[in-house]
């Protein structure tokens, strides 16, 4: 692993980014100006942003909340998302009947489907977006309801695969966390954001149909996640950079973080990034 890197130094590199989005230019509560710059200036220079996110919203649900934030036009050419990749598998199991963990903003995840909620008895899924809590909801709350959906060897099919993610100076857990406790339990969860191979089909998908091809050698993905974009990017073949100062920069001291720490750190999760940066800048 290198030292740290600013995203001009590496335009030669790569022509296609793939972007993660919390933690990288947003915290959960806001934008992050110089994050957004830096793709601002990726996407002047020829290059071509797709946002890669595992939110539980569909792209044109996240475009709109990240346009109500301030989001600058020009900033990105693409947006793909786990709930895009997970409507797909929900789509498969339609017409159906699930019970739904979640909050109502994720609404959108189920228009166009033929699906009814209902408990636990009558259902032939879970369908999970989150906590339904969003910011208290923790994954031991819903341990007796799984434990209950064990027992009906019931599918859990997870919109979101993330842990943990950023929001404000908090972090809030979301359903890749329940989705985990339920594969701990012994369920099967059903998962296509990342680190899974769906959403980065959907992501050279929406890159080739701008007209460009996809060698991978080219491509860059960046993100906080050592177990969904990191892990994900090796999964699939390209290079990483790794945001130090997102979901881990409780762990990892910004005022003295060097190469080999944060290189120990993903090596703790089984992973490794070529590159690292406190933040997304576009230069020092």
């Amino acid at each position: 692993m290198t030292q740290p890197v600013c995203l001009s130094e590496l335009r030669d590199r790569y022509d296609v980014l793939y972007c993660d989005v919390w933690g990288v230019i947003r915290d959960g509560r806001r934008l992050l100006p110089a994050a957004v710059d830096a793709l601002i200036r990726f996407r002047q220079s020829g290059g071509f942003v797709c946002l890669v996110s595992n939110s539980p919203q569909r792209a044109r649900g996240l475009a709109a909340h990240l346009d109500q934030m301030g989001m600058p036009g020009g900033s990105i050419d693409a947006i793909v998302t786990s709930g895009d990749a997970i409507h797909a598998e929900l789509a498969k199991r339609m017409p159906g009947r699930a019970l739904r963990i979640g909050p109502d903003d994720d609404d959108a995840l189920y228009e166009g489907l033929d699906i009814r909620f209902t408990g636990l008895a009558d259902a032939d899924f879970i369908s999970c977006t989150g906590p339904d809590d969003y910011w208290n909801g923790k994954p031991e709350d819903y341990r007796g309801v799984l434990e209950a959906a064990l027992e009906r060897d019931l599918d859990l099919v997870c919109a979101n695969p993330d842990i943990v993610v950023q929001s404000g100076d908090r972090l809030v857990y979301c359903a890749g966390a329940i989705a985990r406790l339920y594969t701990q339990m012994g369920g099967r969860s059903i998962v296509a954001g990342k680190p899974h191979r769906p959403i980065y089909e959907l992501a050279r998908a929406r890159v080739e149909a701008s007209g460009r091809s996809v060698d991978l050698k080219r491509v860059l993905a960046i993100g906080d996640g050592p177990e969904t974009d990191i892990a994900g990017a090796m999964r699939i073949g390209i290079d990483a950079v790794f945001i130090a100062d997102g979901i881990h920069a409780a762990d990892l001291n910004s005022d003295s973080l060097d190469s080999e720490t944060v290189a120990d750190m993903l090596d703790d999760y089984g992973v490794q990034a070529r590159w690292w940066a406190p933040k997304l800048v576009w230069s020092a």
